[in-house]
């Protein structure tokens, strides 16, 4: 059967022009079609083999081990399913590529590497986190292919039950929604780059959108290298014969990360004691790299205590595997000249920790806990990576007199969306600007700020890296939307988030859940795309939003002043708690009665009916103007029904929307995929919706004397507060 030349130029095009491709194959023999993929790419490519890594749940249909998967292809002969005679294209597949097998529980252990293909398998194993990283580690020009079992339509996925579902589950919430499969999905056929299939290669209408797609050419000069190439090479030559910048950016893989590296060169360079460069950039642009190199640089100007700090060793691999090339690049030699010292700790996986340098006189290169800072003496040099995962204290007690380097991820699925490049950031630039009226020396720190836009590993304009920004709502760091007006705190209202509207992939919703989505990046939360999921799938979780007042009159989204996210806990029945006390174990959600239980063994209080405010996200440029505050009281109105005009009789209807009249009676050659059709509102009026009963309002936080205040100050009262500080 010839294939249909619209996969072939898809391959191509992205070979050409060094961005990713994906496919999608439905059919229990998906998996077959993989070999054919390959193979194509392996000509587009005109060099090695791409490396392949699959991803899987728990099990593979055929072991990753070569004796194991002898043994099971003998099987199949001997029961008639193989022909002995006739060769297994899918077998020579496994046997000739070079394929890295990894489990999803084990996926972190793929970061930084790069691969040529990616196949994802289990779909219902998959969390926004696993897609996110796996994804990133696929090579421009390379595919990403996610295999689906049999469907009879592609609708059948707003159905499926994932696995994640089960941790959203608790005792009186026990039916959670796919509204992000649903939304998964219609995103996919807006991709530019994707192209879903069944498994005899047959294009579905999904994929209409790339009925008309064109060979592309690459723009290269005679040496065959495109525009950036060209300019990289120039600097290259440009510093070739510098010491150290050449040997240095000669490492370099991008414009972006070389100019970075020159510019912590030239601090380092300049001795300057009380100066602090921060490095800014999305997952996957080299930051860890270019802090890498900028180290061995630091070394070979005669630096002897430099001190790295990150979250965790293991956050650190790249950084000091980029110390070690930086160092063999100046013609270092391991042993001889420095001396590597890797951690004894288990959990650690034999992480760096330091490295010792004895070429010209001692020097040492050396990993700190965040919380360390104490210990900080005979500083020359602090590099603190991944500083946005550190709270902002420590951050600020890190600093001191001498020369800091920072990086940090501002978006991304690792990019945690603290107020380090808000407030830390702004603080730093606004103390380096000299005050007009002292007229002695400026005691104030030095501050230069270095972002990273290209990618390492594909080029810019990817559209999968496009596509995936906006499924997870990644790239938001930087598009939080300006405030028209500020008005009085009590001439807000708080409205009631339809989240079956929100996740309906509708033109206004997505805008709307985009907004939202950056007031929480903006605020001082942790996030992760896993979050996302559970926005939309939680059956406990539900959201509300503070805006102004409403001019019906503009056709326009009103701006988000303030975003609560709230659980429902509670309805425990009496035996379960009994059991937990018992058992010393409690289950996941439920956290305040369950630590109630826990702290005053009482198995009656997790009956009780309750809810926890999870987050209260409020717009950048309107803190401490009283809109959190309106926000909580709001809420705490709300929830005592001061606010709803329903009798005791009376029922609310909730409008029924059921997921399955999408799910339209058609064959997977012929379904139309498109948004939902009559869906209620967006927001509802609090007046509108009946609140559900409640015996009592809780929140859980990380304790400082700033948020105790503002919890105080709405009559919220301690009941538990915990030995151990949570790293949130």
């Amino acid at each position: 059967k010839k294939v249909d030349e619209r996969i072939r130029t898809l391959i191509e095009n992205g070979v050409r022009q060094r961005q990713r491709s994906m496919f999608i194959i439905v059919g229990d023999k998906s998996r077959d079609q993989i070999v054919n993929l390959n193979y194509m790419l392996a000509k587009s490519r005109v060099k090695s083999r791409p490396s392949v890594l699959w991803c899987y749940r728990n099990k593979l249909e055929i072991s990753s081990h070569r004796k194991k998967r002898a043994k099971q292809i003998k099987k199949l002969m001997q029961r008639g399913l193989m022909d002995p005679e006739k060769a297994d294209p899918f077998s020579l597949f496994l046997e000739t590529s070079d394929i890295t097998y990894c489990m999803y529980k084990d996926s972190e252990r793929v970061l930084g590497n790069t691969f040529g293909m990616c196949i994802l398998q289990d779909f219902e194993a998959l969390t926004p986190n696993l897609l996110a990283r796996t994804i990133e580690t696929v090579e421009g020009g390379g595919l990403v292919i996610l295999l689906l079992s049999s469907l009879s339509s592609l609708t059948s996925l707003y159905t499926m039950v994932m696995d994640v579902h089960e941790r959203f589950r608790t005792e009186s919430h026990t039916k959670a929604a796919t509204r992000f499969n649903e939304r998964f999905l219609l995103s996919i056929a807006s991709c530019k780059a994707c192209i879903v299939m069944d498994d005899e290669l047959n294009i579905l209408p999904i994929s209409s959108h790339m009925k008309f797609i064109q060979p592309v050419t690459k723009n290269e000069d005679s040496e065959g290298l495109s525009e950036r190439e060209r300019e990289l090479k120039d600097l290259k030559d440009q510093f070739r014969e510098d010491f150290p910048v050449g040997p240095l950016i000669g490492k370099c893989c991008t414009m972006d990360q070389g100019k970075a590296v020159i510019n912590f060169l030239d601090s380092i360079l300049d001795k300057s004691l009380r100066s602090t460069v921060a490095l800014l950039a999305a997952r996957g642009r080299g930051k860890s790299a270019a802090l890498g190199l900028a180290i061995a640089g630091a070394i070979a100007a005669g630096y002897s205590n430099i001190f790295v700090t990150a979250p965790s060793p293991e956050n650190l691999n790249t950084l000091f595997d980029f110390v070690c090339k930086g160092l063999n690049a100046m013609e270092y030699k391991e042993h001889l000249h420095y001396d590597v010292v890797k951690s004894s700790d288990p959990n650690l996986r034999k992480a760096i920790i330091q490295i010792n340098v004895h070429k010209q006189h001692r020097q040492t290169i050396q990993y700190l806990k965040p919380h360390d800072h104490g210990k900080l003496s005979q500083v020359e040099l602090l590099v603190i990576d991944e500083a946005a995962a550190i709270p902002l204290p420590i951050v600020k007690a890190l600093l001191g007199p001498y020369l800091v380097f920072l990086s940090s991820t501002v978006n991304g699925y690792e990019g945690t969306g603290r107020s380090l490049s808000l407030k830390l950031l702004q603080q730093l630039e606004s103390q380096s600007q000299p005050s007009a009226s002292s007229d002695g020396p400026s005691s104030s720190r030095l501050f230069k700020k270095i972002e990273l836009n290209e990618s390492i590993r594909y080029a810019s304009g990817d559209p999968i890296e496009t596509w995936l920004n906006e499924l997870l709502c990644l790239d938001l760091a930087n598009s939080i939307p300006n405030i028209s007006r500020l008005p009085h705190p009590e001439h807000c209202q708080l409205y009631y988030v339809n989240r079956d509207t929100l996740f309906s992939y509708h033109k206004e919703s997505e805008v709307f859940l985009q907004r939202m989505m950056a007031l929480y990046v903006a605020s001082h939360y942790k996030n992760s795309p896993n979050d996302l999921q559970l926005m939309a799938d939680a059956p406990a979780h539900h959201l509300f939003v503070l805006l102004g007042p409403v001019n019906e009159s503009e056709n326009q989204l009103p701006d988000i002043l303030c975003v609560i996210q709230v659980c429902l806990e509670g309805q425990i029945s009496r035996k379960s708690a009994i059991r937990s006390l018992n058992e010393g174990h409690a289950p996941s959600g439920d956290q305040i009665p369950w630590k109630f239980c826990e702290q005053f063994q009482d198995n009656v209080f997790p009956s009780l009916s309750g809810a926890r405010i999870v987050r209260i996200a409020v717009h950048p440029s309107a803190l401490r103007l009283g809109y959190g505050s309106a926000a909580v009281k709001l809420l705490s109105s709300y929830y005592q029904g001061e606010m709803t005009v329903f009798k005791d009789a009376e029922e609310v209807e909730e409008p029924d929307v059921t997921i399955s009249e999408a799910a339209e009676k058609a064959s997977l050659l012929e379904e139309s995929i498109k948004p939902r059709a009559n869906l209620p509102p967006l927001l509802v009026n609090l007046e509108d919706r009946r609140p559900e009963k409640l015996h009592y309002l809780g929140v859980s936080f990380g304790l400082t004397q700033e948020l105790f205040r503002f919890w105080r100050k709405h009559s919220f009262y301690p009941f538990y507060v915990g030995q151990i500080p949570v790293m949130i």
